[in-house]
């Protein structure tokens, strides 16, 4: 059956594309491409190492980033994997809770702080999330989680109908955009060019 014009692809794509990119056309001072460069380039700028985690599909970005991390030449590691090492006092991690908390993540920030490192939290929820009491700084990701994906009905633009992105899917969509958005400037700032990054990407595949 021919797709009605309204749900073909293109036009589809074009209204997901449409609301990830709504959150970052409201600015929020300092921004979380701002706070989320700076930490990550002081980490290396003091030879420490960058740590992330998440849960859930979060947690499917934040190994996004920790590979391209590690294509940059950082030293990245994902919090659970079986080679990650203790963190300290030089340290970053960067943990990402949406909807403000999560008992696993809150405790991995507490571990983490109490090890001397550095904690960044990216959230949604800045001012209620239970992981702020760990983080020494926060990026504020305005964008739906499922801690608010019910309060309007969502819609393309928030408005009206059924959200086209259900529960977290858009702020999970905003973190791939932040990320990538994140990488193109550290590879300007720690002087990493395209074969650079291109020889660290692992040829055991």
């Amino acid at each position: 059956m021919e797709e009605r014009n309204t749900d073909s692809m293109s036009t589809l794509a074009t209204k997901i594309c449409n609301q990830i990119s709504s959150v970052f056309a409201a600015p929020t001072t300092p921004s979380p491409l701002q706070i989320t460069v700076d930490e990550i380039s002081s980490a290396a700028a003091r030879s420490g190492k960058v740590f992330v985690h998440g849960v859930g599909r979060e947690g499917l970005m934040m190994k996004a980033l920790c590979m391209r991390l590690a294509h940059l030449g950082l030293s990245a590691h994902c919090v659970g994997d079986m080679t990650t090492p203790p963190i300290k006092s030089t340290d970053l991690l960067i943990a990402s809770a949406g909807p403000g908390g999560f008992s696993t993540v809150d405790a991995i920030c507490g571990v983490a702080k109490a090890n001397g490192g550095r904690v960044l939290v990216l959230t949604a929820q800045p001012e209620t999330g239970s992981c702020m009491q760990y983080a020494d700084v926060v990026a504020y990701v305005a964008a739906q989680t499922m801690a608010n994906d019910h309060d309007d009905g969502g819609g393309e633009a928030g408005v009206g109908g059924p959200s086209l992105l259900p529960m977290g899917s858009v702020y999970e969509g905003a973190l791939f955009v932040l990320f990538e958005m994140v990488v193109y400037k550290l590879a300007s700032i720690l002087g990493q060019n395209a074969d650079k990054i291109r020889s660290r990407h692992t040829n055991l595949e």
